[in-house]
């Protein structure tokens, strides 16, 4: 399924990046799951030792060039963080080990958890079924919708089950359109609301300036669903006699992780957090994955729109060296769950970084960061991660850190193309959602 990619780009920015505290509310209200609850060991085992290297005698050379960097920001060095490694040697660490405030570098251990948890074939359900029978091409009785924790359910993915329905030879419902279980579309989690919004798109004649817009983003000769639904939307738990008739399959976590780190999707973030039982069973599951202790990971939330998130630097790169060893069994790299810089839409466009990094970025009130992967020449993959704080002064942060990673960049000597050890194997490929006919 294509995505009209500035639409994409227009509607996912309004959701993440720079925010308030006001914004950091959970938008995600119902209970953790039972089932993701249950996957949070109760006593776990004292971390193992970090995948980052250990915090001692970091390389002179590049410790003097970060000390200059320091020396030039022009705010308390008490907070700001730096952590840069290879594979096997520590270049430099200023406060590695000190959690620090990290906006959307929180995302790193909102991807790491999820990996862990549901592995890089799941894709999220959704069920769709009804209370009574279809006779001609009409529902008599009750659409039912039962999510399933799908964050990224568009647009585009109602449309396309509107015309799979309609492909069963389903024109009309006379009852009403339940949803039940957790089902979030456009990013909104009121149920409510989210049922007002699929009722809109399984019916053309009812679509919004939006959804029309979104339509014409589609292929051309795509058809335009008309199924009329009589009655309203309710929001109910267990419908009784419920009988699926179709299912509905997200597009494969790797993508959805993807799409959500290139544009700092906070609402995609919470609704995976919470799928995997909320903020403290990510930063449990991170901390451990990542082989750091669970003091250098105190997560709020799974977005980062909250100051009280705070990661170590350490710890943001041991959990990037953790995601790049769980995608490898799978033929794939943090190139596959996030931004390649000159590849990628996403915020990170315009913003002056050597061409094949692959990172994420964070900012939030006086906090910005930057981390991720660095292909040189000479030292191969260089980790890097670097957290400020302390001013209002979010400009100023970002080009320190584009000039900090781009002269290192020069002194270990620039990568023509992007290495196969970061290369995306599977983000911008045609994977889709995909949708069944119940048995």
């Amino acid at each position: 399924m294509r995505y009209s990619a500035s639409a994409l780009f227009v509607s996912l920015l309004l959701l993440a990046g720079c925010s308030t505290p006001e914004a950091a509310k959970d938008p995600v209200s119902e209970s953790p799951k039972p089932e993701a609850a249950r996957n949070l060991v109760s006593s776990p085992a004292s971390p193992s030792a970090p995948l980052a290297i250990a915090p001692t005698t970091p390389d002179p050379n590049t410790s003097k060039i970060v000390q200059q960097y320091l020396s030039k920001l022009g705010y308390p060095q008490s907070a700001q963080g730096i952590w840069i490694q290879t594979s096997d040697q520590l270049l430099a660490n200023h406060q590695g080990t000190t959690p620090l405030s990290a906006a959307s570098l929180t995302k790193v251990a909102t991807s790491l958890a999820a990996l862990q948890t549901y592995g890089v074939d799941h894709r999220f359900q959704t069920v769709i079924g009804t209370t009574g029978t279809i006779e001609n091409g009409v529902v008599k009785g009750d659409l039912i919708v039962q999510g399933s924790d799908d964050p990224f359910f568009v647009w585009e993915e109602a449309i396309a089950l509107g015309n799979a329905l309609s492909q069963q030879g389903i024109k009309q419902v006379t009852g009403d359109l339940i949803i039940t279980g957790r089902f979030f579309m456009n990013f909104e989690t009121d149920l409510g609301k989210s049922g007002a919004l699929l009722k809109q798109a399984l019916n053309a004649k009812t679509w919004s300036s939006e959804a029309i817009a979104q339509y014409q983003t589609l292929p051309a000769g795509t058809p335009k669903p008309q199924i009329a639904i009589a009655g309203s939307v309710k929001v109910a738990a267990n419908p009784p006699n419920f009988k699926p008739i179709a299912t509905h399959q997200s597009l494969p976590l790797p993508e959805l992780l993807k799409k959500m780190n290139r544009f700092s999707n906070n609402a995609m973030a919470e609704m995976v957090a919470s799928s995997i039982g909320g903020a403290k069973v990510v930063s449990l599951k991170a901390a451990q994955a990542a082989g750091v202790p669970q003091n250098e990971v105190i997560l709020v939330n799974g977005s980062g729109l909250a100051v009280e998130n705070r990661i170590s630097p350490r710890a943001v790169c041991s959990m990037f060296l953790a995601i790049n060893q769980l995608l490898k069994p799978s033929n794939m790299t943090i190139g596959d769950i996030f931004a390649i810089v000159g590849s990628d839409e996403g915020i990170l466009e315009g913003r002056k970084l050597p061409t094949g990094l692959v990172t994420k970025s964070g900012s939030l009130n006086e906090v910005s960061a930057l981390a991720g992967a660095l292909p040189t020449a000479q030292k191969g993959i260089v980790w890097f991660v670097i957290m400020n704080g302390g001013g209002a002064n979010l400009e100023g942060f970002r080009a320190g850190q584009e000039a900090l990673v781009t002269q290192l960049s020069d002194q270990w000597g620039k990568v023509p193309t992007v290495p196969t050890e970061l290369a995306a194997n599977r983000g911008r490929s045609n994977l889709k959602s995909v949708i069944e006919k119940a048995n």
